[in-house]
């Protein structure tokens, strides 16, 4: 028996509920709850002694559950003569102390302030069904009668759905009262997907709003939100505010909802704020894997990606989530990554804090009271220490952080907060081994587990930076990169003169100076800010042979092809980004591709040099058009991609006589290397110039 409306006016209409409740005989209608699911937050707002006026009562079983735990002064009105009559006779022996009325909640009978609490469950949402001027009216008299039969310092506790204009009408009216306004967030959609009641996909929500007294002149307006039960109030700035925060909470119900209805929705991310301050404290990405066949001990799981490697490939990327849902063998598997400026005690005390609310993104089908895993790199949280924030015109807000490595080494990282998944540098640190460092210790290591080795410990800012080790993938193909150059086992001894557009930490060019003692560099950056982190964080300094010009690479390069007595550079690098995201291609800036400049840069190029760029852009048709620009300018084209990464690193060349075949290049790539390797200098075993050429096409 269907007894929805056909529309939701006839929420509004008393010979719709008169037809309901005869259709629906005596069986109790909860659709907004039961007692059960609202007690919580009504004994939070109701005293047992308290006067209590219930008003659109129907046939729910609310008011008797309230009566037979202590609330016994309860006084219920509703429009439908047919169902006043059926409570009457319901509780008439078993209930003798609570009445029930046939009352127009818009013209009660009552003398002011004859009530401490007015309950509404449901109700103003049946009635406000849009917002025709009949429509408020009718609701507007609803509410002040409302206002009046309540007592000073008395709750109007409303039950609702706090659809967008009922939330706007509510807090309105009581704001513009001088009441205190407060939204409770009291059940989740998820406890309600499989009841037989017709439910709704929303949350439900209570409405607290408090009676003051009026004081003449003053325009305070208190508005909060409660959005867990037994959570703390929060108190926000504006109504604008408390509709939009409880907007987040019904977008993550509906989510919830589909989430347990069906899997496989594609990439799905959300963030769990601070309740405390609403700053974001987690982020989730929900992986599905419907290739995974279910059996009872492999439907859900948790991972708690460490502090400092949610920029990895791995977890990252959603390729990179994929992959490792598939390996962990589980149907959905969540991803959390911990967010820096947060707290974290330890790998427990996040499951305490994550496990109710990851089980609302449990999937359909799930055994009752299994016991959900939660699972780590190495079982625990990582160590991720922020050293530095700053924020530059040009870049935005940024910050220099120490994160501990998988292989325990200590990593410094620059990040830009517009892109916090992007790691823009990074740098090894090299293990503190000062004489104090060692005596510290000596004695700390008593107190340390047998597998706490000394390189646990955090870094400290002064700890130098290991200048032989490059650890971004594209900055070791773009070194491999001078291979390109004739007799590439002669460059340590043969003058070589450098530009780099984009300095960033510094890596890059820092690693052609030292490695390259004859080298002569021109670095170009557009952000002072940038110069300064690099020297103070990443271990950059200038010298006779490292200059840094603070420009723009597009006018720099500009002024130098316009020069009568033009220098002439053996390489130029393009390590830029771009600070539009809207753009398909995020390195370089679109200009930097442009034809009339790449003239420019061959113009500045000697004829047998090598300009290499790093290329960043997931636009297909887009990179198809910055590849044949290219190679309008460039006869002879190398591209090497970086494994895991979007980056492609492009080795543009001037003459195409100079192609060489794969085996050539590593060839020269091995003789480089050797020359690299000799005795005395500082080379890192795990950096292979071959392998980073290994896969170099001709375009």
């Amino acid at each position: 028996m269907n007894l929805l409306p056909k529309s939701s006016r006839e929420f509004g209409s008393a010979e719709y509920w008169e037809k309901f409740f005869q259709l629906r005989g005596k069986r109790a209608f909860e659709w907004y709850g039961s007692y059960l699911e609202l007690c919580g937050v009504l004994h939070k707002y109701m005293k047992p002694r308290e006067k209590v006026l219930v008003i659109g009562c129907g046939n729910s079983e609310l008011s008797e559950q309230l009566y037979d735990v202590g609330y016994l002064d309860i006084v219920n009105i509703d429009i439908s003569e047919v169902v006043i009559k059926q409570m009457k006779e319901r509780n008439a022996s078993r209930r003798p102390q609570m009445s029930f009325l046939k009352m127009d909640m818009t013209q009660m009978e009552f003398p002011d302030a004859s009530f401490q609490v007015v309950l509404d469950k449901g109700t103003l949402d049946a009635v406000l069904t849009d917002e025709e001027e009949k429509t408020l009216h009718q609701v507007d008299r609803m509410l002040a009668e409302v206002g009046r039969v309540l007592q000073v310092g008395g709750r109007y506790l409303c039950i609702s759905l706090a659809q967008a204009h009922i939330l706007k009408k509510a807090v309105g009216h009581f704001s513009r009262e001088g009441w205190m306004v407060r939204v409770h967030q009291v059940a989740s959609s998820q406890d309600r997907v499989l009841e037989a009641e017709p439910r709704f996909s929303l949350p439900v929500f209570a409405f607290i709003m408090t009676k003051f007294r009026p004081v003449p002149g003053s325009a305070l307006q208190i508005f909060e939100l409660c959005a867990q039960e037994q959570g703390k109030p929060v108190r926000l700035e504006s109504a604008e505010r408390l509709a939009e925060a409880v907007r987040e909470r019904q977008q993550y119900a509906w989510l919830c909802s589909q989430l347990y209805r069906k899997a496989g929705l594609g990439s799905v991310s959300l963030d769990l704020c601070d309740g405390d301050t609403g700053e974001p404290r987690y982020t989730l990405h929900v992986v599905d894997s419907p290739t995974v066949k279910p059996s009872r001990d492999n439907h859900f799981a948790i991972f708690i990606i460490p502090q400092g490697r949610e920029t990895e490939w791995l977890f990252g990327m959603e390729e990179g989530r994929k992959q490792l849902a598939a390996s962990a063998g589980f149907r959905r598997l969540i991803t959390v990554a911990l967010h820096r400026g947060q707290r974290y005690e330890d790998m427990d005390s996040i499951q305490a804090e994550l496990s109710a609310r990851v089980m609302e993104l449990a999937p359909a089908g799930m055994p009752a009271q299994q016991q959900v895993p939660f699972l780590s790199v190495g079982g625990d949280i990582g160590v991720r220490t922020v050293q530095h924030q700053g924020c530059s015109p040009l870049s935005g807000s940024y910050v220099v952080e120490d994160v501990q490595g998988d292989d325990k080494h200590y990593f410094r990282r620059l990040i830009f907060l517009s892109n916090r998944n992007v790691v823009q540098s990074e740098a090894r640190l090299l293990k503190d081994v000062s004489h104090r460092a060692q005596k510290k210790r000596k004695k700390d290591r008593r107190k340390q587990r047998a597998d706490d080795t000394p390189e646990d410990l955090p870094a400290a800012p002064g700890r130098p930076v290991d200048k032989t080790y490059l650890c971004c993938e594209h900055h070791k193909a773009m070194i491999a990169g001078l291979a390109l150059l004739r007799n590439p086992e002669l460059l340590l001894e043969t003058p070589l003169a450098l530009l780099v557009v984009g300095l960033g930490g510094g890596s890059l060019p820092l690693f052609v100076h030292d490695h390259f003692p004859k080298s002569c560099i021109d670095a170009v950056e557009i952000d002072p800010c940038m110069l300064e982190v690099a020297t103070q964080w990443f271990g950059f300094s200038q010298s006779d042979r490292m200059k840094v010009h603070v420009a723009d690479g597009l006018d720099y390069i500009t002024s130098l092809a316009g020069r009568e007595a033009r220098p002439h550079y053996n390489v130029v690098m393009f390590d830029v980004d771009s600070k539009d995201p809207t753009l398909g291609m995020s390195c370089p800036p679109p200009a930097f591709v442009d034809q009339p400049f790449l003239q420019k840069v061959k113009s500045i190029l000697t004829p047998e040099g090598v300009f290499i760029l790093n290329l960043v852009c997931r636009d297909l048709g887009l990179k198809d058009s910055v590849l044949t620009g290219l190679k309008e300018v460039f006869p002879l084209l190398y591209v090497r991609r970086i494994e895991g990464e979007v980056n492609e690193i492009l080795f543009c060349q001037l003459r195409s006589e100079q192609k060489l075949a794969t085996p050539e290049v590593l060839e020269m790539a091995q003789a480089l290397e050797q020359t690299l390797r000799k005795p005395g200098r500082g080379w890192d075993d795990t950096y292979v110039l071959s392998d980073m050429l290994k896969t170099v096409k001709i375009v």
